[in-house]
């Protein structure tokens, strides 16, 4: 992604997953805007949210709106950027229709409609200079992040975030591949898969491969060249999704994110192009948190469970881990949801009913090292924590943070990383089965 929205629960606060997700966008550098949403119910302090976006996040907080009330008294947002004031009715189905607008913040009429509210707003707004002014290029260089607060299911707010992202945030940049660089302006079409879902429609049983657009235009029932499979290719129905809408396209351009259909072409990194061979890099694969063994309950159905696996793994779902001897199969995820989700959908989408055995991992970490003797050595004495992801890599299954550190600290020949790259490499036997 270019640039990142961040959505922060008015009641909630910083979560855990918001911490994650923040430790993804710090890696890159991506900037980010957060939105603290939920600001029609009662809630944690405003002043209160913003320090936990330093602290927690460590972010630079720059609050280009502030809200006027909380919960029942949520009245709507003062416009920091532009210095204008909305006062809205709600909606839940559209932007919310203004009530009254204001340019200048000490006319009489809003101490008329707000009451003692007025008097709070204008405090409260003093007190923001501490926090300093709005500089676009700190935020491109994701050293401050715009705060924007609002209600998204009563349309409060919704418009300031908006209209600001559309004039503040970056273009579609260049991207970077195993043999260079590709510029937006490169003439040709260049685009890789960051995502997969399979039965988005349950009547139909689809799947459908998301493509982010690098460059070049993107054309409806034109071939174009998978490079993994090395085959040609076309798109008689590519999707733009908005919402719970998808609509079909006839064209796309670079930054857009088209969904094509799929019967089992695509796997996560896959490079659509015009006859370029390339593989697009920083396609990473993170460490999960939650770890289970998982179990085929049917023998007749091991196909099944096989390919199951295979193809909710290669959505990104959860990753997949194998543990010898006995090719133990391990789930990893970031979220106890998502154990559920696998087992359900391997059950009434595949046909295999399945099991779980919690483990006491917490982490996994690619090990890498100069001489490959010295991964083979460290796990000698520990095969019980080995595992192989999908691409055959070593990984190490830490069941504490403690063992974790020393175990860094006694082998300093030794790279302990709690990230990987999506791994593709040309195949001789086209699709999957």
């Amino acid at each position: 992604v270019d640039s990142v929205i961040l959505v922060v629960d008015a009641a909630k606060g910083v979560e855990e997953q918001t911490e994650n997700l923040m430790r993804v966008c710090r890696m890159r550098a991506t900037p980010v805007i957060v939105l603290i949403n939920k600001m029609d119910r009662e809630g944690l302090d405003p002043f209160d949210l913003l320090d936990e976006l330093e602290n927690k996040l460590g972010l630079t907080p720059c609050p280009l709106s502030w809200p006027i009330g909380q919960g029942d008294r949520f009245k709507g947002v003062y416009n920091k950027h532009r210095k204008h004031l909305d006062l809205f009715s709600a909606s839940k189905t559209s932007i919310a229709s203004d009530i009254r607008s204001f340019d200048d913040l000490n006319d009489q009429q809003i101490d008329d409609l707000l009451g003692p509210l007025a008097r709070k707003l204008r405090e409260d707004l003093d007190l923001l200079e501490v926090y300093g002014d709005f500089r676009q290029e700190a935020y491109l260089q994701a050293a401050q992040a715009p705060i924007f607060f609002g209600s998204a299911l009563n349309n409060f707010g919704i418009r300031e975030l908006l209209d600001t992202f559309v004039q503040i945030a970056p273009e579609p940049g260049p991207r970077e591949t195993r043999t260079g660089i590709i510029e937006t302006q490169h003439p040709k079409l260049t685009g890789f898969v960051f995502k997969i879902h399979a039965n988005l429609d349950p009547n139909h049983r689809d799947r459908i491969a998301f493509m982010r657009i690098c460059s070049g235009k993107f054309e409806r029932n034109k071939f174009y060249h998978h490079v993994r499979l090395d085959k040609k290719i076309r798109f008689s129905a590519p999707l733009l999704f908005q919402a719970s809408d998808r609509n079909t396209v006839d064209e796309a351009w670079p930054g857009d994110v088209v969904g094509l259909y799929d019967t089992g072409n695509f796997k996560i990194g896959d490079s659509l192009t015009e006859g370029e061979h390339l593989f697009f890099k920083g396609i990473p694969a993170f460490s999960p948190e939650l770890f289970r063994r998982v179990e085929n309950l049917d023998p007749f159905k091991a196909k099944q469970f096989e390919k199951g696996l295979r193809q909710l793994t290669d959505e990104g779902v959860a990753q997949l881990f194998v543990q010898q001897p006995g090719n133990r199969k391990i789930i990893g995820t970031v979220g106890e949801l998502q154990f559920d989700v696998i087992q359900f959908r391997l059950l009434h989408e595949y046909g295999a009913k399945v099991q779980y055995q919690s483990l006491p991992y917490l982490k996994a970490c690619w090990i890498h090292a100069a001489n490959p003797d010295k991964i083979e050595d460290f796990f000698q004495y520990r095969r019980e924590h080995q595992a192989f992801d999908k691409d055959a890599r070593s990984v190490y299954l830490a069941d504490s943070q403690w063992m974790l550190q020393r175990l860094q600290a006694e082998n300093p020949d030794l790279e302990f990383r709690f990230s990987a790259e999506l791994i593709l490499e040309e195949s001789s036997d086209g699709a999957d089965d």
